[in-house]
């Protein structure tokens, strides 16, 4: 199924992905569930990063408020330890990996525009109409690639339905799997 043409997520988007399921080979059905998986740890991290500079955003708003006292610099760990953003509710809640995942190269995505390598440098440099514009630039992002992840979640939910019909079924044999692993 992999379209070098079209990107991941549009892939698992298209109508055709989950259409006649049963009429995929175990192998067509497991790399499915593979790229959704995939995606899903893609999207976990850019969510993080998001999240993230959010976080960095709110300090610094509070900070020209006056409300702040510490710099920037000094505070960097206690603003990226507390995260006022938590997970949202019904996603799944397996721990993710720490590593930065194979995600595709820097392109002209809107999250590559969002996750700008300069960023931390500028914030200091912002003044509030910044600092607010980009802060809803980025929960605008935010919540895009979060649906994206749920479309990855519920493409991967109806793919591990089919699986385990499969199994249940007696279609694949579990002893199969083992073997090949």
């Amino acid at each position: 199924m992999r379209e070098n043409n079209r990107r991941r997520i549009d892939q698992v988007q298209d109508e055709a992905f989950l259409t006649n399921l049963e009429a995929l080979s175990d192998n067509e059905v497991r790399e499915r569930r593979v790229l959704c998986d995939e995606l899903d740890i893609e999207f976990s991290y850019y969510r993080r990063m998001l999240h993230g500079r959010m976080d960095l955003i709110a300090f610094q708003m509070r900070k020209l408020a006056g409300e702040e006292q510490e710099s920037l610099i000094d505070a960097l760990p206690r603003i990226l330890a507390e995260g006022a953003y938590a997970s949202t509710p019904g996603l799944s809640t397996r721990p993710v990996p720490v590593e930065v995942p194979d995600i595709p190269r820097h392109g002209h995505r809107i999250i590559d525009k969002a996750l700008d390598g300069d960023f931390i440098v500028r914030l200091p440099t912002l003044e509030i109409d910044d600092l607010t514009e980009t802060q809803q630039f980025l929960q605008e992002v935010e919540v895009e690639i979060s649906r994206q992840r749920r479309v990855a979640h519920d493409a991967l939910d109806a793919l591990q339905a089919e699986l385990t019909r499969r199994y249940s079924d007696g279609a694949i044999d579990p002893d199969e799997l083992l073997a090949s692993g």
